[in-house]
């Protein structure tokens, strides 16, 4: 009886961290890495060379984003729009919500906006913050908002950052967030394409943004729907395994159950970081033509200050240490 109760304790143990681990990624730290490595191989020579020179730091910066929601109060907002809650049941949100700020904030107030996310506005003011850095030559600022515009770009791809079901705690799904957007691709990234093309010019960011989050939402449904259906077939023992990473054992979806999964969403978590990585490069490229084409070879002798240096090493210690502000939206 006492070993029974042990090994029920350590397995409700195993699941709480299951649940709340997943809870601290969007696109998983893997995929928003990956996602702003391979937009520097989309950029123009004129851009790539400079891009290159600092991919370690555009790569492992892209998570900082996350990281500051464990910082910083007021940070979750800029990473999704629970865009259902402006209209009812079967209505087109979209048809209620305008996309100009002001216009956004007249009709429904500005805490408002900031509960149920702020996402594709933010990635507008981000091109304009670059587009200033790229004018002021400002070595710090270029890296610092490229790497956290790409990672506001990722999150606008993903389905689950548009809905007030974000992790399918309504529809008794939870933990399908850090599922789709972290669990899928990590299983699967070596076998995606990620030749996407070149970045083109984005006339209108925030439209662009806009299209990213509506297009995204009407996916959700297909999210959602599918990984339901799956439950039903697989049973707990084969929709589940528990893996060992370093010295701590956690409860994942298996294999066969996310190859199944993803083969009924016809590749969409492949599609939608393809789209990811072609946005943000053309995010970057969007910023930088608007900023005159200034010449960015001049910055590659320049150093990043230690005031910099030590911005980042602040941030990683709260993160390590802190407790997340605002909803954990995964």
């Amino acid at each position: 009886m006492r070993n029974k109760v042990i090994i029920t304790s350590i397995f409700l143990v195993l699941v709480y961290f299951f649940s709340n681990f997943q809870n601290i990624y969007s696109w998983g730290f893997f995929g928003h890495k990956r996602i702003n490595r391979m937009a520097v191989f989309t950029l123009p020579p004129e851009m790539i060379t400079f891009y290159k020179y600092h991919i370690e730091y555009i790569t492992e910066n892209a998570v900082n984003p996350d990281k500051r929601r464990y910082a910083v109060e007021g940070e979750a907002p800029r990473h999704y729009i629970d865009i259902d809650v402006y209209a009812p049941e079967g209505a087109n949100p979209f048809d209620s919500m305008p996309r100009k700020w002001y216009d956004a904030v007249a009709k429904y107030t500005e805490d408002t906006l900031q509960a149920y996310g702020i996402v594709p506005w933010h990635i507008d003011v981000m091109v304009k913050r670059l587009t200033q850095a790229f004018k002021d030559k400002d070595l710090d600022r270029i890296l610092f908002l490229s790497a956290d515009l790409g990672h506001y770009v990722g999150d606008s791809h993903v389905p689950l950052h548009t809905t007030v079901n974000y992790n399918g705690h309504l529809t008794n799904q939870r933990g399908i967030h850090a599922f789709w957007e972290s669990r899928v691709p990590e299983l699967n990234a070596d076998d995606y394409d990620y030749f996407v093309g070149r970045a083109k010019y984005i006339k209108n960011p925030l439209d662009y943004a806009w299209e990213t989050v509506e297009e995204s939402h009407w996916q959700k449904d297909s999210v959602l729907k599918f990984e339901k259906e799956l439950s039903e077939e697989f049973s707990p023992d084969q929709k589940y395994v528990f893996e060992t990473r370093g010295t701590v054992t956690m409860k994942q979806y298996s294999q066969p159950f996310s190859d199944a999964y993803d083969k009924k969403l016809n590749g969409m978590v492949e599609r939608k970081l393809r789209k990811s990585i072609i946005a943000v490069g053309s995010f970057w490229y969007t910023a930088w033509v608007d900023a005159g084409q200034p010449d960015l070879t001049s910055l590659l002798n320049q150093k990043v200050s230690e005031k910099f240096k030590e911005e980042i090493e602040e941030l990683n210690k709260k993160y390590e240490a802190g407790k997340i502000h605002g909803r954990d939206h995964e």
